[in-house]
């Protein structure tokens, strides 16, 4: 019996650890635009393996990204954009593949690419990264098209720069890779193009983070990390006393 408390405390206190990490990733975003929280938690696994029927051990699972809008904070400033609940903007990765991204403070640098803060290129509705023209002003639709009144010209004179690739899509059929970026699964077929009304400009959508919820799980999680301790060192003492009896006879 006594391997097997110390089995599943040790499981157990992996699996809080892994858990505290993702609560701490979650805490750290708080303040990133368009940042959705992580959705984490233990559950027990039984060991698989012959000879092994009564061993369990916890594991730590992601159980998705948060679906939950975050705040919306007027900024007037025509190149931030909120897009619709399941809609995600379409960017080019480090690689040079296809993800997708909530983040809509945009930018355009000086090369004309109009890219996300963190320097990812943003897609059109051909699949190429998009650039916009030098112009005196601009405004993005609420369809996803950007109009521009070119440089020198008059303020009548509006263009089109071309519209920003949107799709429409669950957050659960979507995986979030490494770079914190949505993606679809492997072997699925890209999500389907949005049309109507997909965003709104000169807003931007905040993290939908709960920090004081996720300080009190962050509390949680710590004392079950002490209690699956606690247990440890209860296994080994209880361990040591009984090879104590046995040496003693």
């Amino acid at each position: 019996m006594t391997d097997r408390s110390l089995y599943i405390a040790m499981t157990g206190a992996s699996a809080t650890l892994r858990a505290q990490a993702s609560v701490a990733h979650n805490l750290a975003n708080t303040d990133t635009v368009g940042f959705q929280a992580t959705l984490t938690g233990t559950v027990a696994a039984p060991v698989a393996g012959a000879g092994l029927p009564s061993r369990v051990a916890t594991m730590q699972q992601t159980m998705g990204v948060s679906s939950a809008a975050g705040a919306l904070t007027n900024t007037g400033n025509p190149l931030d954009i909120a897009l619709q609940s399941e809609h995600w903007l379409a960017v080019q990765d480090r690689n040079g593949g296809v993800a997708y991204t909530r983040a809509g403070d945009l930018r355009i640098n000086q090369n004309g690419l109009l890219t996300t803060a963190s320097g990812l290129s943003v897609l059109d509705q051909s699949g190429a990264p998009m650039t916009v023209p030098p112009n005196d002003a601009l405004h993005i639709g609420g369809d996803g098209t950007i109009s521009i009144v070119p440089q020198g010209q008059p303020p009548s004179t509006m263009a089109s720069a071309g519209r920003l690739q949107v799709v429409a899509t669950n957050t659960r059929d979507l995986v979030r890779g490494e770079d914190g970026l949505m993606r679809t699964p492997p072997g699925s077929n890209p999500p389907p193009p949005a049309a109507g009304n997909v965003l709104t400009a000169g807003v931007l959508e905040n993290s939908n983070v709960d920090g004081t919820a996720m300080l009190v799980s962050m509390i949680q999680l710590a004392r079950q990390f002490e209690t699956q301790v606690r247990v440890l060192h209860s296994a080994d003492e209880s361990a040591r006393s009984a090879n104590s009896l046995l040496s003693s006879r």
